[in-house]
C-alpha cells in the first residue's frame, strides 16, 4: 500500500507548477482540463517516487501558518542553500529541533504561501 497523492492548496496552478518543477525538480505527472472554469487536474511528482502532489483550490490568499507538507532530503543545508539561491523564501534555517535530536529541519514557503518543512531522514 502507498499514498497515490496528497492534496496541496494553490491559488494559481500554472505558478505552482512552475515553482515545483523549476525550484524543486518535480515532474508533471498529469495536467488535464477539469470543468468549464479553466481549473485543471494537476499532479506533480519527484523523479522515481510513487507519491504525487495534487493541486486543489486554495480557499483564500492567506499563507499557511502551519506546515502543510514534510519533504525528506539527506542534505537539508545544501537544499536550503539551493532554494535560497533560486529566490525561495526560507522561513527557518536548518537546525536540530529539540523534539527530534539528530535530525536537521528547515522550513520554506512555496509560490502559493504554503509552509513546507524539509528534513533529514
Amino acid at each position: 500500500m502507498f499514498v497515490q497523492f496528497a492534496e496541496l492548496p494553490v491559488l494559481d496552478q500554472a505558478r505552482a507548477k512552475a515553482f515545483y518543477v523549476e525550484k524543486l525538480g518535480c515532474e508533471v505527472v498529469a495536467d488535464a482540463p477539469m470543468g468549464p472554469d479553466g481549473w485543471h487536474w494537476v499532479e506533480i511528482g519527484f523523479p522515481g517516487e510513487s507519491t504525487h502532489l495534487h493541486f486543489v483550490r486554495r480557499s483564500n490568499e492567506d499563507p499557511s501558518e502551519d506546515p502543510v507538507l514534510v519533504l525528506v532530503d539527506s542534505d537539508v543545508e545544501g537544499r536550503v542553500s539551493e532554494l535560497r539561491n533560486k529566490g525561495v523564501e526560507i522561513v527557518t534555517a536548518p537546525h536540530e529541533p529539540e523534539w527530534q535530536p539528530g535530525r536537521t529541519v528547515a522550513e520554506f514557503r512555496d509560490s502559493e504561501g504554503n509552509r513546507i518543512i524539509i528534513a533529514t531522514p
